[in-house]
């Protein structure tokens, strides 16, 4: 006999309501749109895409910070034209922006994978403040 037949009908009801709800939630949670650190620099070097750097001033003193970013939406492409690119150092912040960006109707935000981070550690080109 098995273990779980014991199991009574109530709790095992119970679970199932609970997966098939958290199953739900894990599909209407999509992850955010992101690009590699290589398409990025290429969008960036032929002016195909606007680069959105959201790191906070102690990271870079004039770069887009997060916690300005609600009062500056205006100088974003506006929604579903113009592509543009969020990056923060790790893209850990840039992915959940751009989560809210989409949420928001910006179906042509996609965030940078690797950051600045893994940009810097490859030596490529970037603008000193």
């Amino acid at each position: 006999m098995s273990r779980f037949q014991h199991i009574p009908v109530s709790i095992t009801k119970t679970i199932a309501v609970f997966a098939t709800a958290l199953a739900t939630v894990f599909a209407a949670h999509a992850a955010a749109p992101f690009v590699q650190l290589e398409s990025a620099r290429l969008a960036l070097e032929s002016a195909s895409s606007v680069v959105v750097d959201i790191r906070e001033p102690a990271e870079h003193t004039t770069g887009v910070a997060m916690s300005q970013l609600g009062k500056r939406l205006a100088e974003l492409p506006a929604p579903g034209k113009q592509p543009f690119l969020v990056i923060c150092n790790t893209q850990n912040r840039s992915s959940r922006v751009v989560e809210q960006l989409q949420a928001a109707g910006y179906t042509n935000a996609s965030y940078v994978k690797g950051g600045m981070s893994q940009w810097a550690g490859r030596g490529w080109h970037m603008v000193r403040p």
